[in-house]
């Protein structure tokens, strides 16, 4: 015979003790224990005693020497099971007690959630906190998070009818059923479930707390290079990797936001990859990944309008229709600047948090009242040359440090894609040499990546990003040739863009010495196809570099925007957008960026203005030849 469950250590209650369970319905004479007592209700009075109720399933004689008063049918008292006899019948004695603690006893083998594999097939009981509530055309699935993981509970009533329709999401609860395989996980299917109260669920709810605690603990690793700078980072990354486990752990989906770009791939990615398996790691539904993390590139280096409107409104309908908890938004190198804030603010409506990991030159008076966390370089006397990849690669390793082997390659990727000339660049790129990747394998992947991105537009790309940038690539081969391919493609088009644009180029030497090219890209370079109009920019501004080995501005224009990049000039993009916002009335100024490298977009008919007027501030701006170019410029403006 097992012991109640619901005891503190699993042993029988002894004689005296002051605690009375209260035994569920499904309950078998497994689930009682001879010197328990328990809570009973009388079924039949004879001559000899009455007949007893401890559940549906258990019955027995109190004798009436062994009775303490006159019973009727329906009445309820007290017993101890004084003997189990041989043919399985059971004897109880009638007590009588003033002060007791009554528990109640589901039926079923207490078992944690890490433990179900071992348990089908068999009646469990599991205690945890209620995560999801999902109404399907049959079942209901309750998603119960216990101290080791999320196992989904189905409970049935009529088709596509709510079972249990008071328990609430957060409830503390105890599940009792049977254990099946479920699409390659584990479901309970609920016999009974009870909402705990009082003490008992507040005992819960502590143990609940202090294991999610422990769970949520990242990692601890070495970064995997000795890098000074990149240590003044490393508890805020901390941070976050606690906030991202605990957030799995809560059942709260994550909505990842990356810039299309290498740098955003080499960040989102590799966190995508480690968050899919700690999501696996923990929960007993097979689908719970892709319900529970989705990775969605942005286009404009920020938070657009469009991108937090589409958010909200796939978040709401998964609130309404898949009984989720609204999301995590996850910013990865975008996010840092004022032109979030009205997006932010969206959010803000309906207590959405927000964890940004970015390198772009940040407003943080601005963004910081609006979100929970805030990882970028400039907090810390930084700057841009680590680059958001860089710092998404160790965050992904204190999730899932497995991971490292598949991602030593991916920092220089990041770095070479952002034009990082951060000292720690040559250890990056020996860490990828030990793979098989030179620096020319590694600037292919970067084409690869801004080429596939390109054409993907708004489609995250999953499998075919993590085969480009070979994370979680189960073919290696198959790796090199997709960047062959791609990277061939992009060069080519690159080839045939500048052919069309580089007669169309404009020079003047500014006051201060620089070289200024301009070019209206919408007018003079092949719209709607790759390059896109950032990235045109920037190659024509690479060969102008090349040419002339002097300090070079370049300025790619259209109707109502630019993008601007230098080499060699202090420049101060985010300053000079803030002036110009200020100087040039009705010019609807607006962008941001790196200090010398960014965009801004202006009113249509202000063009020449806000150009005129920008050209001026570059003028004035200091020479120095040892400051290089910061990164590509955003693929769309």
């Amino acid at each position: 015979m097992s012991p109640p469950t619901g005891t503190d250590d699993g042993a029988a209650v002894p004689d005296g003790g002051t605690i009375v369970y209260d035994l569920a319905a499904e309950c078998t004479a497994d689930d009682v224990e001879e010197g328990a007592r328990y809570r009973a209700t009388v079924n039949g009075v004879v001559d000899y005693g009455a007949f007893v109720d401890l559940s549906e399933k258990v019955s027995g004689l109190v004798h009436r020497s062994n009775l303490l008063g006159n019973y009727d049918v329906g009445d309820d008292l007290v017993v101890e099971l004084g003997e189990v006899r041989p043919d399985g019948d059971l004897s109880f004695e009638e007590v009588r007690l003033t002060d007791y603690e009554q528990k109640h006893v589901p039926h079923g083998t207490a078992a944690d959630v890490t433990d179900l594999d071992d348990e089908t097939g068999d009646t469990v009981v599991v205690e945890g906190q209620v995560v999801q509530i999902k109404q399907t055309g049959g079942p209901t699935v309750f998603q119960v998070r216990d101290g080791t993981g999320v196992v989904p509970c189905a409970a049935f009533e009529e088709a596509g009818v709510r079972a249990y329709p008071d328990v609430e999401m957060d409830d503390v609860i105890r599940v009792s059923g049977r254990a099946e395989e479920r699409d390659g996980g584990v479901q309970v299917e609920v016999d009974s479930l009870t909402v705990l109260d009082g003490d008992e669920a507040a005992a819960v709810g502590d143990d609940l707390d202090e294991a999610l605690a422990a769970a949520a603990e990242p990692t601890d690793i070495d970064p995997l290079v000795e890098w000074p700078a990149f240590e003044k980072l490393w508890d805020d990354l901390r941070d976050v990797a606690t906030e991202l486990r605990k957030t799995v752990l809560e059942g709260r989906p994550i909505r990842m936001r990356h810039h299309a770009d290498g740098d955003g791939l080499c960040a989102s990615v590799p966190l995508q990859v480690a968050l899919e398996r700690f999501i696996a790691d923990h929960y007993e539904d097979g689908d719970a990944p892709q319900h529970l993390l989705k990775r969605l590139p942005s286009k404009a280096p920020y938070y657009e309008m469009e991108d937090v409107t589409r958010d909200l409104n796939f978040a709401l309908e998964d609130r309404t229709r898949h009984g989720q908890k609204l999301p995590l938004v996850l910013m990865l190198d975008n996010g840092s600047t004022e032109e979030d804030t009205p997006a932010y603010r969206n959010l803000r409506h309906y207590d959405i948090p927000v964890v940004v990991v970015d390198h772009h030159h940040p407003d943080p008076e601005a963004v910081e009242p609006l979100i929970e966390q805030h990882v970028n370089p400039y907090l810390h006397g930084e700057d841009y040359r680590i680059t958001t990849g860089m710092l998404c690669v160790e965050l992904a390793r204190m999730i899932d440090p497995d991971l490292t082997e598949d991602l030593k390659h991916v920092p220089a990727v990041a770095g070479l894609s952002d034009r990082s000339e951060a000292e720690a660049m040559s250890d990056y790129l020996e860490l990828a040499g030990e793979k098989g990747y030179d620096e020319t394998d590694l600037r292919d992947i970067g084409e690869a990546l801004d080429y596939a991105t390109h054409w993907l537009r708004y489609s995250s790309g999953e499998q075919l990003i993590s085969d480009v940038l070979n994370v979680d690539c189960e073919n290696r081969e198959r790796h090199g040739e997709l960047v062959d391919v791609l990277a061939e493609k992009a060069e080519r088009d690159v080839d045939e863009q500048l052919d069309a644009a580089m007669s169309h180029v404009e020079h003047e030497r500014l006051d201060n010495g620089a070289h200024l090219y301009r070019i209206d890209v919408e007018n003079h370079a092949h719209r709607f196809t790759y390059p896109a109009p950032g990235k045109t920019t920037g190659e024509i501004h690479d060969r102008k570099v090349a040419e002339t080995g002097d300090p070079v501005i370049t300025i790619g224009y259209g109707p109502d925007f630019a993008v601007l990049r230098s080499d060699g000039v202090r420049l101060d993009i985010p300053r000079m957008v803030t002036e110009l916002t200020e100087e040039v009335d009705g010019g609807g100024v607006s962008g941001g960026g790196h200090l010398v490298v960014g965009s801004i977009k202006f009113v249509s008919g202000m063009r020449d203005a806000v150009i005129d007027a920008l050209v001026e501030k570059m003028a004035d701006a200091e020479i120095d030849e040892d400051l290089g170019s910061s990164t590509a410029l955003p693929e769309e403006v």
